[in-house]
């Protein structure tokens, strides 16, 4: 995963949209909308009733019953390290994940740009590799390939 890591979200509070400035702050509508266009992807009710989204059968995301974050798988536990270091107010963990390689994701603290790299590489780690295959030729088609 190569998620780009952001500076902190602005202070202030922000309007009806999730706007702080320039700063968009992503919601729970972001993560469903930005999962569910990825290939192949469906939501299903996870732990508790909460949503997850799901390539084939394999789960690449779930909002957590906070309502605040969302799960996101990652490389290995060494990238997982590396993303609680660099901003503790965006990413964050609980025992239940240690040893795994899932950070967990304030929406409040993470812009829609980046919540979409951060579920679309999540994505890249489940999907079959025919899906990843034709996702990453239409991207190189586009012009939209990520480093």
């Amino acid at each position: 995963m190569k998620a780009l890591v952001t500076a902190l979200a602005p202070s202030g509070r922000p309007t009806p949209t999730g706007s702080v400035g320039s700063f968009t702050m992503a919601t729970e509508e972001d993560v469903r909308r930005i999962a569910l266009s990825l290939p192949e992807t469906s939501e299903r009710p996870s732990y508790e009733g909460t949503p997850s989204f799901r390539t084939k059968r394999k789960a690449f995301t779930r909002i957590r019953g906070d309502g605040e974050s969302v799960v996101v798988f990652v490389d290995s536990v060494e990238e997982k390290e590396e993303l609680l270091a660099s901003d503790s107010r965006k990413f964050f963990t609980t025992p239940h994940y240690d040893g795994y390689p899932a950070v967990l994701v304030r929406f409040a603290e993470t812009d829609v740009e980046e919540l979409r790299e951060l579920l679309t590489d999540s994505w890249r780690l489940a999907a079959p590799k025919r899906v990843l295959a034709a996702f990453e030729a239409a991207e190189e088609r586009d012009g939209k390939k990520r480093s």
